[in-house]
């Protein structure tokens, strides 16, 4: 009888469990992801999945660290332009304050802050070009009144006025010819990557200037030009005689919830927290350095990443922007990373570069999937798909490297799929069939391929004294990006990816390749001039350029007035790869700026500027989104009798309710 009653009851669980899954995955399928259209912009709701099995103690850690990266949001804008928070508090006291303002006017102007909003700024996050509103001035101005009418705080000083303000910003925001470009490393001439740059990194500083100038803060300063002297203004809070510098009280801000979180922390991860503060307290280089190292060193649950970390906005590539990101890691996700990040040294054995690069892993790097919970600054609303950490080559050598797949935000990209994309853009029947179906496998390979074995690989000559991004300057980013792309097209074919569970089979590498060269074409939807600015774009563009003009294994057909690109012959391309790989890290190794400068301008900026209008024309007619933006969950403190007794995480599912929720943070 007993026996019986066991059996049931094995039974009625594993009924339930069954019931469970089937309405766990009816939940998944019915969850909403698209949020909203704005412009060539969707906005799509990002997901954490499992954060309620957090321990409060995790949950609670991961809620400070968030709340350390929003204090610190506002320096990112800044960085982005000089008057990019004064056009925000205008723009956010117009949103909030509406009353009489007329409808169709306000709709233009909430749509511009939307798309300001999701690019941190009036440039675009991707192109670096700048986009302007729908609405003119004079109608902006008279929103403004309005507003300010209503009681807006539009952020006017003593004997201001709203007229003048917005006089002040007309060409900022109006004019699509005055400072067209935030970062701008081809400037036109007369002009240098600095002074042809719209970003507030520099102020009256010109490049010859800058580099004639020793910087002893170069990642985390502003150079300014003060009656006729050049100053380092440097990022920090000061301490201990140290003077505070410059967003001070932000810095504060950030410190103040990263005290909160430290007790909170794993053991080993309060220590490089402790680095981090103090590295915000001082500015100093060494100090930063700590952190980094102690950060590799560990593998936590939850994890941040903040501060000025990745330089793609500076031209010279020598200043990082504001970032901050705090995650958590899927473990179920997770389990392949691992696989393919123990196999890192045989990766390197394989590389078709000199014996003399490689480079001999000591440790097994950290490889995670992880669910984001925030994302600001550099990292958001705007996100990346993948991440590798730290930048310095030394630390990447010795200590080794970190290495993040965001599996929420990938989610969420594939919930929310195109078709027609394919239809429009693949030539043949069968490309597109394959693509359809390897097109997540393949992703996630060239992602986790991209960041471990990637940007994690390589030795630099004993030669180089420092890092090779000294050397190759505004050329760094994009043979770096283009490295760690080419290192995942030379390696997608390899048996072990198979064994390793990485991909199902070799025929998904076919996929990948061909999804490879097609981007090149599709990705010229977002360039408006005649070169390419952003380094992840120019670095596929100097790879399919260079496989289309230097071997035979690229087709580029055209047929009734549309041009497409295929791949004729897998074994010619993969040779190809490999020798432009062989190369690449030549380049980067030696610090070749010559070479990295032929390679790059021969290859990497120029477009076919009669492709590009074409493929712009036929996304038009398709008329999808072309940008992603995320809106992050949300933690919520629970309260009791003063006391917090939980975190509960909770959807906005708007954008514009997030992002004012985050205006009004007092910090």
């Amino acid at each position: 009888m007993l026996t019986v009653k066991i059996l049931f009851l094995i039974f009625f669980i594993f009924i339930l469990s069954i019931v469970f899954v089937n309405c766990a995955k009816k939940e998944l399928e019915e969850r909403k992801y698209f949020l909203e259209r704005v412009g060539d912009f969707q906005v799509l709701q990002v997901y954490a999945d499992g954060f309620e099995e957090l321990s409060l103690k995790e949950k609670l850690f991961a809620y400070y660290l968030s709340m350390a990266s929003l204090a610190g949001r506002d320096i990112e804008y800044d960085q982005n332009h000089k008057f990019e928070l004064e056009i925000r508090k205008i723009l956010e006291g117009i949103i909030t304050h509406p009353e009489g303002i007329d409808e169709q006017i306000f709709a233009k102007i909430e749509k511009y802050t939307k798309l300001f909003w999701m690019n941190n700024g009036h440039y675009n996050f991707i192109t670096s070009r700048k986009f302007i509103p729908e609405f003119t001035s004079d109608e902006f101005l008279g929103a403004a009144k309005k507003a300010l009418e209503n009681g807006a705080d539009l952020g006017l000083k003593s004997g201001d006025t709203i007229d003048k303000k917005v006089e002040n910003l007309k060409k900022t925001i109006f004019d699509i010819n005055f400072e067209p470009v935030k970062t701008n490393k081809t400037p036109p001439p007369g002009e240098d990557i600095i002074t042809g740059s719209a970003n507030n990194l520099y102020d009256g500083v010109t490049l010859k200037e800058a580099e004639n100038f020793k910087e002893r803060y170069p990642l985390n300063s502003r150079l300014a030009k003060i009656n006729g002297k050049i100053v380092e203004e440097v990022y920090r809070a000061g301490t201990n005689g140290i003077p505070e510098g410059r967003y001070a009280e932000e810095l504060k801000n950030v410190i103040k919830y990263l005290e909160l979180a430290v007790p909170y922390a794993e053991e080993k991860q309060q220590e490089t927290l402790k680095h981090l503060i103090n590295y915000f307290k001082t500015g100093e280089p060494e100090d930063f350095r700590k952190y980094n190292i102690s950060w590799v060193k560990n593998d936590p649950t939850i994890d941040t990443i903040l501060g000025f970390i990745e330089v793609y906005l500076d031209a010279r590539g020598v200043k990082g922007e504001f970032e901050g990101l705090v995650s958590y890691v899927d473990k179920n996700a997770t389990a392949v990373l691992e696989r393919l990040a123990k196999n890192a040294q045989y990766f390197e054995d394989k590389a078709p570069w000199d014996e003399k690069y490689r480079k001999k892993w000591s440790d097994v790097p950290v490889a995670n999937a992880i669910n984001v919970v925030m994302e600001v600054g550099g990292c958001g609303p705007i996100s990346p798909a993948g991440i590798n950490l730290p930048n310095p080559q030394d630390i990447r050598e010795t200590y080794g490297s970190k290495n993040f797949s965001l599996h929420n935000v990938l989610t969420a990209r594939r919930a929310v799929l195109y078709p027609e994309v394919l239809e429009e853009f693949v030539y043949y029947e069968e490309d597109r069939e394959l693509m359809k179906k390897y097109r997540n496998v393949y992703r996630d390979a060239f992602i986790a391929l991209h960041e471990i074995v990637g940007h994690g690989s390589g030795k630099i000559s004993d030669k180089l004294t420092e890092d090779p991004s000294v050397h190759l300057k505004e050329y760094y980013s994009t043979l770096e990006e283009a490295r760690a792309d080419l290192v995942a097209m030379w390696n997608i074919f390899d048996d072990k990816l198979v064994e390793i569970g990485v991909v199902p089979d070799k025929i998904c590498g076919e996929a990948m390749y061909k999804s490879e060269v097609g981007s090149d074409l599709t990705q010229l939807v977002t360039v408006k001039g005649n070169q390419i600015e952003e380094d992840h774009m120019r670095g596929t563009h100097l790879i399919i350029s260079y496989l289309r003009d230097e071997t035979d294994a690229i087709e580029v057909i055209q047929d009734n007035g549309k041009v497409y690109f295929t791949v004729k012959d897998i074994e010619e391309i993969k040779k190809g790869v490999g020798e432009l790989l062989r190369e690449v890290m030549r380049i980067k190794a030696e610090g070749d700026y010559k070479s990295a400068k032929e390679l790059i301008d021969k290859y990497g900026i120029k477009i076919n500027t009669e492709w590009r209008d074409q493929i712009q024309e036929r996304y038009n007619v398709l008329n999808i989104p072309i940008y992603t933006a995320f809106v992050m969950p949300e933690l919520v403190p629970v309260k009791e009798n003063g006391d917090i007794v939980d975190i509960e995480i909770s959807y906005r599912m708007n954008l514009k309710t997030q992002m004012l929720k985050f205006l009004n943070i007092k910090f």
